[in-house]
């Protein structure tokens, strides 16, 4: 996919996840060791939201055991950054022809 077409694509979901009463909080967060696409925050937990489109595959698998490691450590990175000690999920928002799908907690 082109970075025009996944900031899109994490536009739609930042949408998606305010009207589920999201808060967004920051967005692609960069380290060396990797990216988040959108931190969300509800109910007093941090969401860390990895966002995969897909048109001829299910998107959560592109989300690899090695991708998944990447984005604990930057999140871990996130937080330690602004002095936050915050219950957090790693989640994915996962878009396939116009619909979303939210899976919270990836990590479990």
């Amino acid at each position: 996919m082109s970075r025009s077409k996944g900031f899109a694509a994490e536009d739609r979901a930042c949408e998606r996840l305010k009207a589920l009463g999201f808060e967004i909080v920051d967005r692609n967060f960069y380290e060396k060791f990797g990216e988040i696409d959108i931190v969300a925050a509800k109910d007093g937990v941090i969401h860390f939201v990895e966002v995969k489109s897909g048109e001829n595959f299910d998107p959560i698998n592109a989300i690899t055991p090695a991708k998944l490691s990447r984005v604990i450590k930057t999140a871990e990175s996130w937080l330690q950054k602004r002095r936050l000690d915050a219950p957090f999920c790693i989640d994915a928002l996962c878009t396939r022809g116009g619909e979303f799908e939210l899976i919270e907690n990836i990590t479990m």
